[in-house]
């Protein structure tokens, strides 16, 4: 019997894979999906975007609740956070999720392989092949095409590795305990979002980041109100700290690290999160035997995601100059799906993706910061609108942030919109559309927004470039 010849292979089944799979199978593609673990849905599901994101709302709920009497409810008394409770709802939101994915294989025909997939090198007659070593022993997927999906892990600091003290995002999100005290190395969205959850619920948070600042990739008015915010929660910042030495004490452990002025300082907690960001997960999966060269373990791909080798694609995280997000890793492997399939595709524009940070209180960024924009030579106008003069954040008693607009002066096209505060991560939708349609100031000022709402602050965002905000 002749072995099937697929329209596409893809290797790796976290939300890039999963989802080049599904567009490809709803454009009548014949598909296999081939992934190591026995569940799908790689690490966003599993150990990142969807638990991280349960704690956050558990957390936020728990903080709703020390202020209930605000809000006229009484007779609650003091609340205490059940731990086990909280991992359970997570792990039963992960598990609904997973069984979804599973579904969803099966009503668009695409056929699942479980095992560790290698290239095999270059087509043979028009045709790719993966070969997969599973428990079944080894078989051969062949495809006319193939996708690289295979996503990134935790880095680590040289010297270190990963035990009940020193942890990454994986293991923090099993604990069997809230931790009294908890040093995060890094101040990206990782390391912000569990200072802010175990903030929440009680424990001691000191956070040390490299870099001048926190969320440094955000715009800088974002990161000094952000630390700004956390300060006033009792959370520790360190920036512009090198960190020496992590090592275990008889409670916990101790971390030197060199403080701006060149002193060392040393912080002591019960835990260690690192969360010093992610490295492409690429080894062993045959490179080797393809054109495909990886710089700094990331594989260079053109504006289609195809690699230097003719018929293979690389998506989502292991690519060289996207952010590792899983909803760029999702649309650069719909954009693919549609390349192959014939259909209207168009690519990923790295200043369209939109940035989110869950903390308390939260981020949503798209296009240029305010630096950025002044570097590429734009005059820039600059809006920034309080969420303290919006009447539904005084509803939902969440005032702190702003919503801050950057613009070309000379033709008012918006450049980027820059948020936090409440919800920032669902309205920056708005001017991710904003953005995509090359809108104006002032064609964002005359689109109605519903009140009252916290959209009405983009609105008021926009207006303020232009000196015309209403609410302030």
């Amino acid at each position: 019997m002749a072995q099937t010849i697929y329209d596409v292979a893809i290797l790796g089944g976290g939300p890039a894979g999963y989802t080049a799979a599904i567009r490809a199978g709803q454009y009548g593609l014949k598909v296999a999906l081939v992934e190591e673990s026995e569940k799908l849905g790689g690490t966003c599901l599993h150990v990142g975007c969807i638990p991280t994101k349960s704690l956050l709302f558990n957390a936020e709920i728990y903080d709703y609740l020390k202020h209930a009497k605000e809000y006229g409810i009484e007779g609650l008394g003091d609340g205490q956070v059940n731990w086990k409770s909280v991992l359970d709802r997570k792990d039963q939101i992960v598990a609904k999720h997973t069984k979804g994915l599973d579904f969803l294989m099966r009503k668009n025909k695409i056929t699942v392989v479980q095992g560790f997939g290698k290239l095999t090198g270059p087509a043979t007659n028009g045709v790719l092949a993966i070969g997969v070593g599973g428990r079944e022993g080894a078989t051969t997927v062949q495809a006319k095409n193939i996708l690289l999906a295979t996503g990134s892990n935790a880095k680590l600091l040289q010297g270190l590795a990963v035990d009940d003290r020193i942890l990454t995002n994986t293991e923090i999100l099993s604990l069997q305990q809230i931790p009294k005290s908890l040093v995060i190395i890094g101040a990206g969205a990782v390391g912000v979002e569990f200072g802010s959850i175990f903030r929440s619920f009680g424990s001691e948070i000191s956070i040390i980041e490299f870099l001048p600042r926190v969320v440094p990739n955000e715009d800088q008015d974002i990161s000094k109100e952000l630390e700004r915010s956390f300060k006033k929660r009792g959370i520790g910042i360190n920036v512009s700290a090198k960190v020496e030495k992590v090592e275990k004490t008889k409670t916990g452990v101790k971390v030197t690290f060199t403080a701006p002025d060149g002193k060392k300082a040393e912080k002591e907690a019960e835990k260690v999160l690192v969360a010093v960001g992610r490295a492409p997960r690429i080894e062993g999966i045959g490179l080797e035997t393809t054109k495909i060269k990886p710089e700094h373990g990331f594989i260079q791909v053109d504006e289609w995601m195809q690699t230097e080798e003719p018929g293979i694609y690389a998506i989502g995280d292991i690519v060289a100059g996207l952010p590792q997000l899983a909803h760029t890793g999702a649309m650069s492997g719909m954009v693919v799906a549609a390349k192959i399939a014939g259909r209207y595709a168009r690519p990923i524009r790295r200043e369209r993706v939109p940035a989110c940070t869950y903390s308390e209180p939260q981020i949503g960024s798209v296009g240029l910061t305010e630096a950025m924009a002044k570097e590429r030579g734009y005059t820039v106008k600059v809006g920034k609108f309080p969420f303290s003069a919006n009447s539904k954040a005084s509803i939902v008693n969440s005032h702190e942030g702003f919503v801050k607009v950057v613009a070309d002066a000379k033709y008012g096209e918006v450049l980027g919109v820059h948020i936090i505060g409440p919800q920032a991560t669902e309205l920056i939708a708005e001017a991710v559309t904003a953005l995509e349609l090359e809108a104006t100031v002032e064609e964002m000022m005359f689109t109605i927004h519903a009140h009252p709402t916290l959209s009405e602050a983009m609105l008021d965002g926009f207006g303020s470039v232009m000196g015309m905000a209403i609410n302030v």
